[in-house]
């Protein structure tokens, strides 16, 4: 699956498309470059699933969570961590492993600790605008 989003107001179509394509996955991981708009995505996805709060990159707090209609959500950021020991410490596996919706940024960090079935959501930029969505 791969869809071109042209602007920020594009996101929410992307999002509810790709929730849509993927009913019973619940763990995304997001690839792309610093700046590309994975955790602006994040937000789009959160949206659509219903988080009426302020979404923010856990880029500090490596994870947040949000409430939402369908149930709590898990957003993680793990750019700042050293090592997959670190993941281990805040017990990523409770969170992984609920069923809860769990987005993922920086999910090269940790390349052991993924489970096989979650998604990949690759995130290029293409200009100062558009970024390509690509899904596998």
């Amino acid at each position: 699956m791969e869809i071109i989003v042209n602007s920020t107001a594009d996101l929410a179509v992307a999002a509810q498309s790709l929730l849509n394509r993927f009913p019973t996955t619940r763990i995304f991981l997001l690839y792309g470059p610093m700046g590309a708009g994975k955790t602006t995505f994040v937000k789009s996805l959160c949206e659509q699933l219903g988080v009426k709060d302020s979404t923010s990159s856990p880029t500090f707090s490596i994870v947040n969570e949000y409430a939402s209609d369908a149930g709590p959500i898990y957003h993680f950021d793990f750019y700042r961590i050293k090592d997959e020991q670190e993941a281990f410490d805040f017990g990523y596996e409770e969170y992984f492993y609920s069923g809860a919706y769990c987005f993922v940024e920086w999910p090269e960090k940790i390349p052991n600790l993924l489970p096989e079935e979650a998604k990949e959501i690759h995130i290029s930029i293409l200009d100062t605008n558009t970024r390509n969505i690509s899904i596998s």
